[in-house]
């Protein structure tokens, strides 16, 4: 197996070196030069398997040698330990022919851990083998930041610095980044918005000077192996489901566009998935795109959903480098575009492509809280606000085929959005529920790329 980028320029890598360098140095985001296929029997034979073994089943033909099957299935087992639900992303029925998929009991409550928890043991077995040292960096909209922070702390042979949007991510979010006492970690509060911390972490690794010098690394969803890691989940609920022998259908909501596209890679491998359906909030690039045929950048609105609160989503490059026919040279234009005008126009053919791939949708702020009060009164679930975009979306495309939305956060990470909706403020689990007792460290800094490079480098080398 080997992976290339989406602009063609750069080297080609095996998983290891891909899972090192985060961002390819042409710019571009790495894929693997071909999907592997799981044929139905083998998809069946996933059925009723523990979700470390799913896990294990189909990541692996991805790994290219980078570990032996018993060290894999170890460091699986280890990341895996650190979710709470015994089922690890338990389905429940919302309602006939409607589904939730449950990805928040992990540590940080979101479905990041998923990824994060598993890359941090990656990250550690290759450094320890290696000898060296890496300095991860992340942009994150909330949930990023504290999954990878949770994943690394103390972490040998690693420092990481995660870029938030000052004031734009939930107390929870910003306290789960903010408390953690190892030395290791550092939480950077951005004077600006997601796209701008998202911009400041790609412009750090287009510095070759400085992305050598301190030996950067990412793991945003950028980062190969965090797509890998949640396809997945995708193949335990539809096993669960029935799949191979009847198809399922996912509603996602999703801002920078990692987890739709592992889906997409989840169908493309053998999951008999009929639709895969994109949930956007008030930030709604990647609908006005399927709708309209033009990718353009718009002001950031705050919602009540900070995880999605993007326009510049990055995985969606991914998407086009299908598209385009795995053109890269076609993909770099688009993203040059899109530096230098704020958008691009989709061709047709691509256009046509991606809708047959992708359904969307948009959740306004008063959809969403809605959705939260009328859910809660129907079923007494309590839905966080992206998981309630994701509901309000996903009621649209119901049909005969079951269709699973992704709960992608739980509801205590945005308990004001909760309590202003139905009157309840949903409670921490009581392993977290000294939170907000914990005393924060965190850094303020500009939106400067010069600033930043320079405390990372101080920080790095104390």
């Amino acid at each position: 197996m080997h992976y290339i980028s989406t602009r063609g320029q750069a080297p080609v890598l095996g998983f290891e070196e891909a899972m090192l360098a985060g961002l390819a140095r042409d710019g571009g985001l790495y894929v693997p030069d071909h999907i592997p296929q799981l044929q139905p029997g083998h998809i069946a034979a996933l059925a009723g398997l523990p979700y470390e073994e799913v896990a294990h089943r189909v990541m692996w033909p991805y790994l290219g040698g980078a570990f032996t099957e018993a060290e894999f299935g170890d460091l699986i087992a280890r990341a895996y330990a650190q979710i709470a639900h015994p089922a690890r992303a338990p389905l429940k029925q919302l309602a006939p022919g409607h589904f939730l998929l449950e990805l928040f009991h992990g540590p940080t409550l979101a479905f990041k851990d998923f990824a994060m928890q598993l890359i941090g043991q990656l990250f550690e077995a290759v450094l320890a083998r290696r000898g060296t040292r890496l300095t991860i960096v992340g942009a994150t909209s909330g949930d990023t930041g504290s999954a990878a922070i949770e994943a690394f702390r103390g972490v040998a042979g690693t420092d990481v610095f995660i870029l938030f949007p000052d004031g734009r991510v939930s107390e929870v979010q910003r306290r789960q980044m903010t408390t953690p006492i190892e030395e290791n970690v550092h939480a950077l509060a951005l004077a600006g918005d997601f796209d701008a911390a998202q911009a400041r972490v790609k412009d750090m690794f287009n510095d070759f000077a400085f992305r050598d010098a301190v030996g950067l690394t990412a793991i945003n969803s950028i980062n190969w192996a965090r797509v890998l890691a949640q396809v997945v989940y995708y193949f335990a609920a539809g096993v669960a489901l029935g799949a191979p022998h009847r198809p399922v259908s996912f509603t996602v909501p999703t801002g920078n566009f990692g987890d739709i596209f592992a889906g997409h890679i989840a169908r493309r491998m053998g999951l008999p998935i009929e639709r895969l359906v994109i949930a956007t909030n008030t930030n709604d690039i990647l609908h006005r795109a399927l709708q309209t045929g033009r990718y353009t950048r718009a002001e950031v609105v705050p919602t009540s959903s900070p995880s999605m609160d993007i326009q510049v989503s990055s995985n969606f490059e991914r998407a086009l480098f299908d598209a385009y026919g795995r053109d890269g040279a076609a993909v770099a234009q688009l993203m040059d575009e899109l530096k230098g005008q704020g958008g691009f126009a989709i061709s047709q053919g691509a256009l046509e492509h991606l809708r047959e791939i992708y359904g969307s949708g948009r959740a306004g702020e008063d959809e969403v809280a809605q959705t939260i009060r009328r859910l809660h009164a129907e079923t007494g679930e309590l839905l966080c606000p992206h998981t309630a975009c994701g509901v309000a979306v996903a009621e649209r495309h119901l049909g005969a085929t079951p269709m699973v939305t992704l709960a992608t956060a739980h509801p205590a990470k945005f308990p004001d959005a909760v309590e202003a909706a139905t009157g309840i403020r949903p409670p921490l689990p009581n392993r977290m529920a000294d939170l907000y007792d914990r005393p924060e460290r965190v850094t303020r800094v500009a939106d400067d790329l010069a600033a930043i490079e320079t405390l990372i480098s101080k920080r790095r080398a104390a």
